[in-house]
């Protein structure tokens, strides 16, 4: 008989710290969500323009930087809240997804805090924000 208790017991204590990991996952997810608004934008005169916001005004600073361009764009930004305009003469021919927007945030309360996103032309909607801890 405690053969079958120990194992049963063991998978309700699992499944209950799993549903405890996933929960705090996606509540960490939604403080990040509400607190940083990011946005890269495309436009046809050859630039994109990358907007952050810190709603909480506790970033100390931003690295910004722009994967898969000829020579690579990176810059660290102090505040919480800048525009940053940065030429594009060349759009991808593979698709924006070559080129994500990432954003290394050192943040008071928060501590360092990542943020990829995807340029969108102008008009077009947004791509999701995808929010982790580096």
């Amino acid at each position: 008989m405690a053969k079958k208790i120990i194992p049963i017991i063991s998978i309700v204590v699992i499944s209950i710290l799993g549903l405890f990991f996933l929960s705090d996952s996606s509540s960490n997810k939604d403080v990040l969500k509400s607190t940083f608004e990011i946005d890269a934008t495309y436009y046809d005169a050859g630039y994109v323009q990358i907007s952050y916001l810190d709603k909480t005004n506790q970033t100390n600073h931003v690295v910004l930087e722009i994967l898969g361009m000829d020579e690579s764009f990176q810059k660290t930004l102090s505040g919480s809240e800048f525009v940053e305009t940065v030429p594009f003469p060349n759009i991808s021919k593979y698709g924006w997804q070559v080129n994500p927007v990432t954003f290394l945030i050192d943040h008071k309360e928060l501590g360092k805090v990542s943020l990829k996103t995807e340029i969108h032309p102008y008009g077009e909607p947004a791509p999701p924000i995808i929010y982790g801890n580096p």
